[in-house]
């Protein structure tokens, strides 16, 4: 059997011939399961960097419901990634609720993304409560976000534009209310 099929592949009108039903059905297949952009990400790929969609995610809210981060589109949003026992995170979380504040009329979204499964819901909501935070508070419990943004450090913030895709990102802090303001206004000469 295998001397024939040789046999076969010696003769060259053969080859070509099987050579182009390869690449006919290949050429088929990818026109037929191809997705386009907009049926994806809009042509851009998700990625916790600058320059990537921001990779949509959905928890929980402290305090009950939810929230999709995807729904924000069309709003600039400043996302925080922090923990309740980390210092430089609850020195930047005054500026973030001063910035939502003054920005909010805007269109601002500032949301809070605790990790608390490095942390505990009750001290979350023990500094939510202290310092009088009106923005939202999202609660990683199982640290999926945290994964998904990559973090590295307490806190790391990311700002994300109308479109949904990433501007820039800071790790570390605590960001100043200075800081802020520029990257909010950065955000905001982006938007229509």
């Amino acid at each position: 059997m295998r001397s024939i099929f040789l046999a076969w592949l010696k003769d060259r009108r053969r080859w070509a011939l099987l050579m182009t039903a390869v690449a006919l059905l290949g050429a088929i297949w990818t026109a037929t399961s191809s997705a386009s952009p907009q049926e994806t990400t809009q042509g851009r790929i998700p990625g916790p960097r600058q320059g990537f969609l921001a990779p949509d995610f959905e928890l929980e809210l402290l305090g009950g419901g939810s929230f999709v981060l995807s729904e924000l589109r069309g709003s600039p949003v400043i996302l925080n990634l922090w923990a309740s026992w980390c210092p430089p995170c609850r020195l930047e979380m005054s500026a973030l609720d001063a910035v939502y504040a003054e920005y909010q009329d805007q269109h601002l979204q500032v949301v809070g993304v605790n990790i608390t499964a490095q942390d505990s819901e009750g001290a979350a909501a023990g500094l939510v409560r202290a310092m009088g935070l009106r923005f939202p508070i999202a609660l990683d419990r199982e640290g999926g976000v945290a994964r998904l943004y990559q973090m590295r450090a307490f806190p790391t913030t990311f700002f994300i534009d109308a479109q949904g895709v990433v501007q820039r990102v800071i790790v570390g802090g605590p960001m100043s209310e200075l800081t802020l303001r520029s990257e909010v206004e950065a955000l905001l000469a982006g938007v229509d």
